[in-house]
Order: structure tokens, then C-alpha cells, then sequence
């Protein structure tokens, strides 16, 4: 990883490691992209990049992409390094959200960033619930992207998750 994760994170899932996991509360910047969810994060990128930069915020990993509307609506976030920043400027195109704590169900990945993975290790947590009844989804999946795209593909990090709940 290249840039530091937001305060209390916990470090990313090992590859092909399904886990169970607790998240904080953190705040992020988010810009919502309306189409075609593969084309989601470079669409989000100039504007979530802008914000940081006129607000000299550094910035952090992951990247969060959050599938609302599968396929339809994906919130692509930056995540401030700790949840009590504010920025002075907030452009139109973006909004400043706090996430609450949250658990969730996630798959380590390594390798490209493809909409094929992200498909596949969906379909594995889909199946890992489908064994553990004793959890509920609450929310649509999000996928958390760790590397620069100067990162060699295959060397890239991710995680998909699903946040959950015990029944």
C-alpha cells in the first residue's frame, strides 16, 4: 500500500481469506456515478482528486466503491484519515458523508481490478451466507481498491465485502 489507512481500519483481508470484519466510523468524500458501475472509478477520480487537493488533504487507501444500484449507481469514495476533518471547499460534484460503524463479510483479492473479478468474489461471499444463516446482509456490496493504477496488475489489492449483521 501506498498511502496509510483511515484511522482504527483494520488491515486489508489476506488473498482468498474470507473474513468477518469491524470497521469504525470514518468520513469520505464520495462523488456518485450514474451508468455503467466498471466505468465508475476513473469517472469519480478528477473530481475526488480535486477535492482533496484544494482542500490539502492526503490521501488515503482504500478506495471505496459502493455498488447501489448494481450495474446503475456506484459511490466512489476517497476516505479522510480520520473522521473529524472538515474540508473549506466542497464542490457540487462531490458530498462529505460519515459512514458508521459497520460489520462486514469480505473476500481478499490480488490481481487486476477487472468487473469479472469483482463478479466472481461476490458470488464466493454470496455462497459464505449462504452457509452462515446466523448473518443478514444490510447494505448493497462495496469493493475496497488499496493500489495506485501505477501498481502492476497482477500486485494490485482489493477486498469485496458485504455488510452484515448477526440475525
Amino acid at each position: 500500500m501506498s498511502a496509510s489507512l483511515p484511522q482504527g481500519f483494520p488491515q486489508p483481508t489476506d488473498t482468498n481469506v474470507i473474513e468477518v470484519k469491524e470497521y469504525p466510523q470514518y468520513r469520505a468524500v464520495t462523488y456518485t456515478h450514474t451508468g455503467d458501475s466498471r466505468m465508475a472509478t476513473r469517472a469519480a477520480f478528477n473530481p475526488l482528486y480535486q477535492h482533496i487537493s484544494s482542500n490539502q488533504i492526503a490521501m488515503t487507501t482504500p478506495v471505496e466503491a459502493r455498488y447501489v444500484k448494481e450495474g446503475k449507481q456506484t459511490e466512489v469514495s476517497f476516505l479522510y484519515s480520520t473522521p473529524d476533518m472538515t474540508p473549506q471547499k466542497i464542490d457540487s460534484r462531490v458530498m462529505v458523508r460519515d459512514t458508521s460503524p459497520m460489520m462486514v463479510v469480505s473476500i481478499g483479492i490480488q490481481g487486476a481490478y477487472s468487473w469479472e473479478s469483482y463478479e466472481q468474489n461476490l458470488q464466493k461471499l454470496k455462497e459464505w451466507l449462504a452457509q452462515h444463516p446466523e448473518y443478514e446482509v444490510v447494505s448493497p456490496p462495496r469493493r475496497l481498491l488499496y493500489n495506485s493504477p501505477m501498481t502492476p496488475e497482477d500486485l494490485k489489492r482489493s477486498e469485496v465485502q458485504i455488510e452484515i449483521r448477526l440475525k
